[in-house]
This record gives C-alpha cells, structure tokens and sequence, in this order.
C-alpha cells in the first residue's frame, strides 16, 4: 500500500457542484454548539437541503476525547473540561489562538476513500503552511503535521526532534464528513500538558508564533482559504451566520 504521499492529494467535487460555502465565526464558541452545527449540517446535506461547507471557530479552553482515547492520557482531568468528540483519534486540545476547521463535504460527490480524504486534508495544511515558509511533513504511524525542530537536541535515538503543528480528527456518516482540523497558530501550549496530545507522548506541540512567525488567524484564514481551493475546489465565503443553518448562539 502506497505512503500517503503518494496519495494523489487531489479531492475535487464533480463537475457542476455548488462551491463550498466558507464560514468563519468571531468569539469562542462551545464545543456543544460546535457539534450540533457539525449533526445538523452533516445530515442536511446527505439530505441535498445544505451545501457543503468549512466553518472556521475558535473553542474556549477544552479536551475532546476521540474514539481511540486511552483514559491514561488524561493527565489531568480537572484542568478543562472533557467532551467526547465521537470522532478518530485520541485525546486533543482545543483552545484562543488555535485555528479550527470543521469540514462538512460529501465524499460521494469526491472519492469515497477515507484514507485518501485523510491524506487530502494532511495536504491542505501542508500548503497552508508552505505560505509562511514553515516545513509540514506527514508520518505514516501518525496522522497530523509535524514540523522538525533542528533548534533542540535530538532524541534518544537519534532522530531529530519534532513537534506537532496541526492535528486531524474526522468522522464520516452516509459518506459525509464532519470534525477536521486544528492549526496552532498562538495558542498557549502550557495547556497541552493536560493530556498526551493524540497519544504521541515522544514529541511536543508547537505552533507558528513559537517558531518565531508574527502570524495571526486572519493570516492563516486567507492561506488556508487559498489552499483548500487548489485541493477540493471552488469556497465561497459566508459573511454573515444565521437563518436555518445554524443553531442561535448562546453565551457559553
């Protein structure tokens, strides 16, 4: 079986399809919300009474549990709150300064390949990140995007050290995705120290401001916008939320 770099990255929906709509949201919103969203609109489209659509939010400070999460990789499980997510992987961060896409496409419409999907999605934030100069690489034990760190000594082994810039954790139901990705772009990565981030306890987390770019979400929005394009095709942007789509908003 091919590496996923071999994987051709290209997840184009058929000709004539809808662009996807492309929404971002101001303020912290709670990961309760951020899931009915992700069920309601998820249906709607399997449904064909929605498009697609990425929704670009910030969390308040919180873990999520995935459905391989081990409970000894909750370090400390007072710190944030904890919320089962009911998508892959493990334990996660979500947090202010930490660039969450939410994904709702409809593979039937691309390639029903999950791996393949996965691949794609390691792919956009790789291109996301080559716009600030920032070197994504993927590893086949371990899904996410990785960055080397030359800077610190190496690990006992000998290979280089390496942290985690951006984390993928999705799910798919009647072939239509939700959950996607996280990028640390200046979240506070003490915060990490309350879980072993998607089990991997041999590496660390970093994100753009920590090395060293005066990067902010809005930067990374326009780049991830760019390359979401090139990979899956034509995004429309959304200005305003409301209507039907989207549950009313509520303090969290």
């Amino acid at each position: 079986m091919p590496g996923r770099d071999q994987i051709t990255a290209s997840f184009l929906p058929l000709p004539g399809s809808a662009p996807v709509e492309w929404r971002i949201e101001d303020g912290l919103v709670p990961y309760p919300r951020a899931l009915a969203v992700m069920e309601a609109r998820a249906a709607a489209i399997r449904d064909g009474t929605a498009p697609e659509m990425v929704w670009l939010i910030e969390h308040p400070p919180l873990y999520t549990a995935g459905t391989s999460a081990r409970p000894a990789d909750l370090i400390d499980p007072d710190r944030f709150p904890v919320f089962d997510a009911g998508r892959g992987g493990e334990y996660t961060y979500h947090g202010p300064g930490q660039r969450v896409a939410y994904v709702m496409l409809d593979l039937k419409r691309r390639r029903e390949d999950v791996r393949a999907f996965v691949a794609a999605l390691e792919g956009w934030i790789i291109r996301t990140l080559e716009s600030f100069n920032v070197k994504g690489e993927r590893r086949e034990d371990r899904v996410g995007v990785w960055v080397v760190r030359p800077d610190r000594p190496p690990l006992p082994d000998g290979s280089p050290a390496e942290d985690k810039i951006a984390a993928i954790g999705i799910r798919l139901r009647r072939w239509v995705s939700f959950h996607g990705i996280a990028i640390n772009v200046e979240p506070d990565l003490s915060h990490f120290g309350g879980i072993v981030p998607c089990g991997v306890a041999d590496h660390g987390v970093t994100s753009l401001v920590d090395l060293g770019l005066p990067v902010t979400l809005a930067d990374v929005d326009m780049a991830l916008k760019s390359s979401f394009e090139e990979i899956f095709g034509p995004a429309e942007q959304i200005l305003e939320l409301g209507g039907t789509t989207l549950p009313e908003r509520r303090s969290a």
